[in-house]
């Protein structure tokens, strides 16, 4: 299992010089992957839990690429209709190109109304334009020229190099738990990225996946969970307690479950949800340290 962080792209505090350095400290300590967040209109609602300034996530990802070498970036995650499909392909393609560790897109439908509304996407429709944008994105990887015919998206002989490095084309971890994610995840995902889950949860709904996997005739997505960090006292072991909530050794157990669930990736998330609770860039180091020495032991294995 390949463990990687969350880089925290938002809020008071967040600067370039900061973000090289909380790229630097994850590589340096051992993690092989770093994933950014998205949102392109910070609406009143999505300010409240993710305050402005707010890096874009692929501009942020070119500009650590070219100073911190040896980490593989990606998306955790791009809400897929905010951006024409083509752009987000080329974007993703770019960045694969770019990236000496490679890029990978996590996709999703995001949850802001509000932000739906700003940029003129109908928030209702997010499930069935993710589908289709994602369908669009994967031909324009694979296709030189690209045509494409859908409902909300169509375009005939566009050319679309630089493919992206990785072939056949880089991976895609849809994010989400609903049954259309999962059946998203299923249908046009390498990875499926729930976030925050619950063992119980996990029991429940890999089992799901793997049957929309065989009704749609392809392999079963990779596991690669993001979970959210709160390391203090011990939590009761009920069935909502969120993995990655409670002791170091209730970590340390999720973290073997995790692995024994056939998780591939883990990528550890250390913003409490709550912009007052958030730690700065050395309180962030300190956790992932506390990680390498005292749950994960050799991280870059």
């Amino acid at each position: 299992m390949r463990y990687g962080v969350n880089l925290l792209n938002f809020g008071s505090g967040t600067t370039p010089e900061s973000l090289v350095r909380q790229a630097t400290d994850a590589r340096d300590l051992g993690f092989t992957f770093a994933m950014i967040s998205d949102h392109i209109a910070v609406t009143p609602d999505v300010h409240a839990v993710y305050p402005a300034p707010f890096y874009d996530q692929f501009v942020l990802a070119a500009h650590l690429a070219g100073r911190v070498p040896g980490l593989t970036l990606g998306t955790t995650i791009t809400v897929i209709p905010y951006r024409h499909p083509l752009q987000t392909a080329r974007l993703a393609a770019n960045l694969d190109q770019l990236t000496d560790g490679g890029f990978i897109l996590g996709a999703g439908v995001g949850w802001s109304a509000a932000e739906y509304r700003t940029l003129g996407v109908p928030f209702e429709e997010r499930g069935a334009i993710t589908d289709e944008y994602l369908a669009a994105i994967r031909a324009a990887w694979t296709e030189d020229p690209c045509s494409f015919e859908g409902r909300y998206v169509s375009f005939e002989g566009v050319r679309t190099a630089p493919a992206p490095a990785t072939r056949p084309h880089l991976p895609v971890w849809v994010g989400g738990d609903s049954p259309a994610a999962l059946r998203r995840a299923a249908r046009l995902g390498e990875g499926w990225h729930p976030f925050r889950p619950t063992l119980a949860a996990l029991r429940e709904k890999l089992p799901r996946l793997a049957a929309e996997a065989d009704r749609a005739g392809r392999p079963v997505p990779q596991f690669t969970p993001r979970i959210q960090l709160a390391v203090g006292a011990a939590l009761p072991d009920t069935a909502d307690r969120p993995l990655g909530h409670g002791s170091l050794d209730q970590v340390r157990a999720d973290v073997a479950a995790l692995e024994e669930l056939g998780a591939t990736h883990l990528l550890f998330d250390t913003y409490p949800g709550d912009p007052a609770a958030r730690g700065s860039a050395d309180d962030d180091r300190r956790v992932w340290e506390l990680l390498r020495d005292k749950v994960l032991g050799d991280v870059g294995r």
